[in-house]
C-alpha cells in the first residue's frame, strides 16, 4: 500500500513511521523474519541420520487433537481405581453418589427415592466423597 502511495519503495523511516513503530523495531522484525526457513513438509528425513526408513515431516509434527497416551492411561488407571472405590462403599452412600453422578438426579430428587430429607443426602454424598477421596488416595499410594 506505501509503496502505491508512494510509487516507489519505502524507506525504512517511512515503513517505521507507517506502522508507528521506531527503526530499530523495524529491524528487528526484519531480522526475525529473514531467520525464518521455508521447509516442505513432505521432505523425507531420516531420523537420528540413520540411512532406514524416511519420514516426511510433516509425519513428526504433533497431533494436538489426538489423545495424549499418558493422560489416557492415567484417567483409565483414575477411573478403575474410582470404580472400585465405589464398590466397596456401603449401599445407601453408593446409591447417592450413582445417582448423583452417574443418573445426574438432584439431591432434593434423592431424598425423594431415599426418603430422606435432601440435607441428609447432602450428608451422606460428602460422607461418601470424603471417604472416595481416601480410598483412592490410599490405592494411587500403594
Amino acid at each position: 500500500k506505501l509503496e502505491n502511495d508512494l510509487r516507489r519503495p519505502p524507506t525504512d523511516g517511512e515503513l517505521a513511521d507507517e506502522l508507528g513503530i521506531s527503526i530499530d523495531d523495524l529491524q528487528d522484525m526484519l531480522n526475525q523474519i529473514n531467520l525464518v526457513s521455508v521447509v516442505a513438509l513432505d521432505e523425507l528425513l531420516s531420523p537420528g541420520g540413520e540411512k532406514g526408513e524416511k519420514v516426511s515431516l510433516v509425519d513428526t509434527l504433533e497431533d494436538e487433537d489426538a489423545p495424549d497416551p499418558v493422560m489416557t492411561f492415567e484417567s483409565e488407571e483414575t477411573r478403575q481405581i474410582l470404580a472400585k472405590s465405589v464398590n466397596i462403599l456401603p449401599e445407601r452412600e453408593r446409591l447417592v453418589i450413582t445417582l448423583y453422578y452417574y443418573e445426574g438426579l438432584t439431591l432434593a430428587e434423592i431424598g425423594s427415592v431415599l426418603g430422606v430429607t435432601e440435607s441428609r443426602v447432602c450428608q451422606m454424598h460428602t460422607k461418601a466423597v470424603l471417604e472416595l477421596r481416601n480410598k483412592m488416595n490410599a490405592e494411587i499410594s500403594e
